[in-house]
């Protein structure tokens, strides 16, 4: 068959592409395969001490015990051929892993203090996670949200993640799951200034280049499109340097600065639903991970605000994983049973039909549905992700799948058309 193509065309096509192909391997690097955190739980900075996941885990316990497990499938909608294995699961996970990330708040949630009386909790803070690190009780994922970038806490939020970060590793080094969160963020230079500052910390305290990451919290109308009409947040991501883990969405911050009203604030709002969307684009192919926000109705109060609140939180949790935001924020310790019941659910009502797919996709095997690589890649990470928040078992993937968990990880780390 003639080609019209000569070796010199393909080398001129070679050569046009050849600085783009670089650009999307730096830029655009997928996702490393590790895990990420079905949740973040915020809590105060001056409440915080060691023990605290254990303390939030048995809170917890307690109300579901109190209002009753059925009152929890109920209130979750958990399909009844899986509420046996979900409310085993929940009592599990409450039992010995209750907070997978605990961010330590130096923000909005601890306030304005006299400068002696923060630097000394914020030293007290690190000298607590130290206890719990040494004694092997501390969260996978754990770290600060220290006060914005703006001009009026500019100083003392800088001060804050100074003391934190240099007492954690003056005392035995650094988690490996640590991480420091850049709230209210209004622009692309505050994200190149928190690089620098990492780099100074780095530096100052002997740790690896590189060793310091930060999620940017999208709570701002800036940080989706700027004065020019770009979106900002794109930009961010890659004016961290590779720093940039988590792009986390603050649903009252940016409701409010949006000017909608306090009862209409909500995850589910259409104007969340379009920041959420811009930062899923924007992370999309570059490693960094999404997380929706939270809400503030809390179980709490008599039997049916409880449970009211435990159906609302479980419909917006899995709203968010059926968008592909897989983490969201949690702030009372009876937010964890729906949090963990509407996860496992999720995970549980599509493994077999996601495992059969897989399974045919690996192994050649034509089924009622024609998959292409990238949704073999998604299907692996579901599997993954509910191996990991401990909804699915490794041994069930193996069995239904024949995929051993290096093997799952490999096809959601593999390039797409590599």
């Amino acid at each position: 068959m003639k080609a019209s193509l000569d070796q010199a065309s393909l080398d001129d096509v070679e050569r046009r592409l050849a600085a783009h192909d670089v650009h999307l391997e730096r830029a655009y690097p997928g996702d490393d395969g590790t895990r990420q955190p079905v949740h973040t739980v915020y809590v105060p900075a001056h409440r915080y001490a060691a023990g605290l996941a254990r303390d939030w885990g048995a809170q917890a316990l307690t109300v579901v015990e109190a209002q009753g497990t059925d009152a929890l499938l109920d209130a979750v909608g958990v399909r009844d051929d899986l509420r046996e294995a979900v409310a085993a699961q929940v009592e599990r996970k409450l039992a010995t892993e209750p907070i997978e990330d605990l961010r330590i708040d130096l923000e909005d949630g601890y306030g304005t203090h006299p400068d002696a009386d923060e630097d000394e909790v914020a030293a007290a803070a690190a000298a607590a996670l130290r206890t719990e690190l040494d004694a092997g009780g501390a969260t996978p994922f754990v770290g600060i949200r220290f006060k914005c970038f703006e001009r009026p806490t500019r100083a003392r939020g800088l001060r804050t993640l100074d003391v934190f970060v240099s007492t954690l590793a003056a005392s035995g080094g650094l988690p490996d799951g640590l991480v420091l969160t850049l709230p209210k963020v209004t622009g692309v230079v505050q994200v190149e200034a928190m690089v620098a500052v990492c780099e100074r910390l780095e530096e100052a305290n002997g740790l690896p280049a590189g060793r310091l990451r930060f999620e940017v919290q999208v709570e701002t109308p800036q940080s989706i499109l700027d004065s020019a009409g770009t979106a900002t947040v794109a930009r961010m991501i890659h004016a961290g340097a590779g720093r940039v883990s988590g792009l986390h969405y603050g649903t009252y911050d940016y409701s409010a600065s949006l000017g909608i009203a306090a009862a209409y604030q909500s995850m589910e709002h259409p104007a969340a639903d379009l920041a959420k969307e811009v930062m899923q684009l924007a992370a999309a192919g570059t490693g960094v991970r999404l997380s929706d926000g939270s809400t503030n109705v809390l179980p709490v109060g008599d039997d049916a605000q409880v449970r009211a609140a435990w159906a609302g939180h479980g419909r917006l949790v899995r709203r968010s994983l059926e968008r592909g935001f897989y983490q969201g924020w949690d702030l009372h310790p009876a937010q964890l049973p729906s949090r963990f019941a509407a996860t496992y659910a999720f995970y549980r009502e599509g493994f077999e039909p996601a495992a059969e797919r897989l399974s045919n996709y690996v192994n050649e095997v034509a089924g009622a549905v024609l998959d292409e690589p990238a949704t073999a890649k998604a299907l692996a990470w579901y599997l993954k992700r509910g191996v990991d928040c401990g909804a699915l078992g490794a041994d069930e993937i193996v069995e239904r799948t024949g995929l051993q968990p290096a093997e799952l990880t490999a096809i959601v780390t593999r390039p797409l058309g590599g």
